[in-house]
């Protein structure tokens, strides 16, 4: 009895809120969700929003997925997609300089060596090396930008196989409730 009770508030709070969620723009429970629902046996609105209702958290117990909860993740995942993607574009800043240092360096050791002028040795060196290093972390840049634009859209294609999913079955049961539905 006591089940029951919990099962009935569970339902009138969810009632609650799916009906909050889309009174500004005056859509049922599966309309925010894509779902369109046409009463086929005539079905009156307020019998409609329930049967939504029951149907929505047989969609979530069944698929173990809430779309509502998935779009909030999948908006998180796209921002954090975006920010890897920066972060790696600005990760090579610095290299270049970084690179012209070694190779003055180095160059300074091989003309003084060379030719017993270590300053032209170490100019070519510095251009040497800094094209060196900024080619090779433009290229570990955009390798991980570009890894980063992969894993993101292989997140986004989950979620969205799971809001399918959890349409298939909300649908379902409001075929077997006599609904005709698209989506």
């Amino acid at each position: 009895m006591r089940s029951q009770y919990l099962t009935i508030l569970g339902l009138l709070i969810i009632a609650g809120n799916a009906q909050a969620q889309s009174a500004p723009s005056g859509k049922t429970l599966a309309a925010t969700i894509n779902l369109y629902v046409f009463p086929g046996a005539g079905q009156a609105p307020d019998q409609q929003s329930k049967d939504e209702v029951e149907c929505y958290n047989f969609g979530v117990t069944n698929t173990g997925s809430d779309p509502f909860q998935l779009q909030k993740q999948a908006n998180a995942q796209q921002q954090q997609t975006e920010q890897q993607v920066q972060q790696a574009k600005s990760a090579g800043q610095g290299a270049g300089a970084k690179g012209a240092l070694g190779g003055a360096a180095a160059g300074a050791l091989i003309g003084e060596v060379a030719n017993g002028n270590a300053s032209q040795g170490a100019a070519w060196g510095a251009v040497i090396g800094h094209r060196s290093a900024k080619r090779g972390a433009e290229q570990k840049s955009s390798q991980a930008a570009a890894s980063a634009q992969q894993s993101g859209a292989a997140k986004q294609e989950a979620t969205a196989e799971q809001i399918e999913n959890f349409k298939k079955a909300m649908s379902v049961c409001l075929e077997a409730k006599k609904y005709m539905v698209k989506y």
